[in-house]
């Protein structure tokens, strides 16, 4: 059996019988290496495989939302920054100088104290003039029952048309969303002014140049509530009793 000689740091394996023992070492340790260096990539995938699925710095790690500024929108004011206010009218000089207005109207149109006189006067578009329409109600100095309400359409030469008149005792009109609305109150021979049996509310539309009526609703009050009794009649309130 031979020995194992060498030179330097090269080892040399000679003979058959040593020769097994080499040749499987080389075996094992070539098959030791091919081991580890899959190991090796098994580990290098499982870290990659944990970051992408766990939190970290992953692909798939979408994180808190960031601390962005939220954008507001804010409505546009173009459209009240555009509107004109309607023109005022001297509603006073334009009853007295209309010859639709009836001269008894006219005759008890004076100021209730100073230069405060029982008009009222509402502005909206409701015939669809060149600007806004007026609608003037005249009241009675006293209790200002209405006698009567005026609708005064514009011009283009800046002068008004009176289109709608309507002169009874208690009657009312304003503007309701473009259309004309009129309540007059109802009596019977009993009733007196403060208590009215019921009232009719006539809603106009314009069409055509003219007012048409397009509704009409009757109310019907409860006559034993209120009617005849005064303040007066009310229980005066007492005092809690003292100890």
């Amino acid at each position: 059996m031979r020995g194992l000689t060498g030179s330097g740091d090269d080892d040399t394996v000679i003979g058959t019988t040593g020769g097994g023992r080499a040749g499987a070492g080389r075996r094992l340790l070539t098959g030791w290496a091919a081991s580890s260096a899959a190991l090796a990539g098994l580990a290098a995938f499982g870290l990659f495989a944990v970051s992408c699925s766990t939190g970290g710095t992953g692909t798939r790690d979408e994180g808190p939302a960031g601390a962005e500024p939220v954008v507001q929108v804010t409505p546009s004011t173009t459209a009240a920054a555009t509107a004109k206010p309607a023109p005022r009218v001297d509603a006073v000089a334009l009853l007295k100088a209309d010859p639709k207005v009836s001269g008894r109207v006219r005759m008890d149109l004076k100021a209730c104290s100073g230069d405060e006189y029982p008009v009222d006067t509402s502005y909206g578009r409701i015939t669809g003039g060149p600007s806004a329409d007026v609608v003037v109600n005249v009241m009675t100095c006293g209790d200002s029952v209405g006698v009567g309400t005026y609708v005064y359409r514009p011009r283009t030469d800046g002068t008004y048309e009176n289109v709608f008149a309507v002169e009874q005792p208690a009657v009312y009109g304003t503007i309701d969303r473009g259309d004309l609305v009129v309540t007059t109150q109802v009596y019977e021979k009993k009733d007196s002014v403060a208590y009215p049996s019921g009232d009719e509310v006539i809603t106009y539309h314009w069409a055509s140049g003219r007012f048409n009526e397009e509704d009409r609703v009757r109310n019907d009050f409860n006559r034993a509530v209120g009617a005849g009794a005064g303040d007066g009649d009310l229980p005066e309130p007492s005092e809690p009793p003292r100890n």
